[in-house]
Order: structure tokens, then sequence, then C-alpha cells
């Protein structure tokens, strides 16, 4: 399995320190939304799609002006998921498959330019993204998935992983590829693991939003962490989860590669790691690789 780390949006709220944790605190800082390109048996599967180019066309209409006025997006085209695929010599209608860490905007904005792909997710998050409450209203875009995506839905099995609860045989997917719910930043949000030829990968989505928070003692800039309590419906399991999340980052950490959505110095170090270990010798895809 060739897996790809992709960054598909990019914020830049002002407050350089209260996001980034350095810098001055009036300065820009930057946060990224890590998704994976994983080239399977099955087809391209994409792990989360960040924004799609209707939302970079339109984006009051489809991400409302919460995310305008809080985080800055920079809105590039050229970021999205549609056109990375189409750099690295694919075509859309390659991906047969999404899995969706959960329904927020930044994370399920580009399923409309993949209508064929099967879309799976937890199914607590789609009746939360679908339960028309005032939380739901604020939070979650029907946009996005207006053109009637292939639903796949999903409920924890009780197998374990490392400890965590799982969701093993994801249908049509290899092995190699499961949910690990995380419940607390959403009512359905999992985090997702795959198996490459150096280990596990677990994309833990939204469960922490910066690194400090997989250290012991764990730390988290200010403004990151007023984003993390506004948002979560459950902040006791976000924490809880948070602190299994270093005890597996720190007692498996030949075996297992934790990281979260919005961390820039998190998505740099993989995809550094990814274009040292690429073996295709072509410079116009310096993201093809073996993880």
């Amino acid at each position: 399995m060739k897996i790809h780390h992709l960054n598909c949006a990019t914020f830049c709220p002002r407050g350089g320190r209260a996001f980034g944790g350095a810098g001055r605190w009036f300065e820009t800082a930057k946060l990224v939304c890590h998704c994976l390109l994983l080239e399977t048996e099955a087809g391209l599967v994409l792990v989360d799609t960040g924004f799609g180019t209707l939302d970079i066309a339109r984006p009051l209409e489809r991400l409302g002006p919460g995310y305008g006025l809080a985080l800055l997006p920079r809105l590039d085209v050229q970021e999205t998921a549609y056109h990375q695929l189409r750099d690295l010599g694919f075509k859309s209608d390659d991906v047969q498959h999404i899995l969706l860490t959960h329904l927020d905007a930044d994370h399920a904005g580009g399923l409309a330019d993949f209508p064929q792909a099967r879309v799976h997710l937890l199914a607590d998050e789609h009746s939360a993204a679908h339960s028309h409450t005032a939380r739901a209203r604020m939070r979650y875009r029907p946009a996005q998935w207006a053109h009637g995506p292939k639903w796949e839905f999903y409920a924890p099995q009780g197998e374990r992983w490392f400890g965590f609860d799982c969701v093993r045989r994801l249908r049509g997917l290899p092995p190699e590829v499961l949910f690990v719910p995380l419940r607390g930043h959403s009512f359905g949000h999992t985090a997702v693991a795959v198996s490459g030829s150096r280990g596990w990968l677990l994309h833990a989505g939204d469960a922490y939003f910066h690194r400090g928070q997989l250290e012991t003692p764990d730390h988290c800039p200010r403004g990151l962490g007023l984003v993390e309590r506004a948002i979560a419906v459950d902040l006791p399991a976000v924490r809880a989860n948070q602190q299994r999340l270093r005890d597996l980052a720190e007692e498996r950490a030949k075996e297992v590669q934790v990281f979260c959505a919005h961390d820039p110095e998190e998505f740099e170090r993989l995809q550094a790691r990814e274009r040292a270990r690429s073996t295709n010798g072509d410079p116009r895809h310096p993201l093809r690789a073996d993880v």
C-alpha cells in the first residue's frame, strides 16, 4: 500500500503564539488539514477530504461566515484533494472510498468532488449531523453532502486494537484499514488506523489539536485550547482519549505513529519522511512513496 500525506486546507488565524505555540502574539499562525491518500487494491482511498472545489468557489454558502472570520482559511483551489490527485497523475474517478473522521466542514468539504466514492463513517456522526438541533445547524454544512453520497455506516464492535475499541472489516476495504472510535470532539468522531510497511499510522482527526498534547506533561496553545473546548460535545471524553493516545504514542512508539489533523509540524515531519522514502525517481511526483 502506498500512502500519501496531503494538506487539503490551510488556516492562517491571527495570534501566532495562541495557535502555534511560538512566535509573537500578533503574527499569523498556520494550521493544516492533514489528509491521507491510500493506493490500495480496492482503488484509491481518501482519509478526510479537507475543503472541496465548491467550498473554494462559494465559501459563504458552503462554509458559512464563521470559518472565514475565526480561522481565516487560505481557500486555495490547488490545495483541494481533487487538484492534488490530478497533480499525482490520478483522476477523481479513481477514488473508490472516503473515510471520514467526522463531518465538520474542513474534513468533509471535498465529498462532492468524488461523487462515485463510498463514504465510510460512524453512524452516530451521521445522526448528529442530521439531527436538526441548534448545535448541528451551527456546526455542520449540509450543502457539502447535498449531492447524496453513497454512505456506509458503522458502530463500534467491541474488537480491540492496542487496547482501543475498533471497527474492522470496513466494507470493500483491505483489512489494513480500520476505524478507532474516539467520541468527544463530536458524537461520532473516529480515528483511522492504517497499516503500512513500517508499522501503523493513526490519523487521530480532531481528537487533539497540537503535538504538545501527546507530550508529558501535556500542553496546548491557548487559542487552540479555546477552540477545542468550544467545539467538543464531551470534553471529559476528549481528555480521556488524549491520555490514552499519549500512552499509545509513548509505549508503542516503534509500532504506531500518531498524528492529528491540524498540526503543521506533524504534517511536515511525515511528509518529509514520505519524500525521503520515495522510490519512483520521478521528480514530477515527489509524494509517491511507501510509508
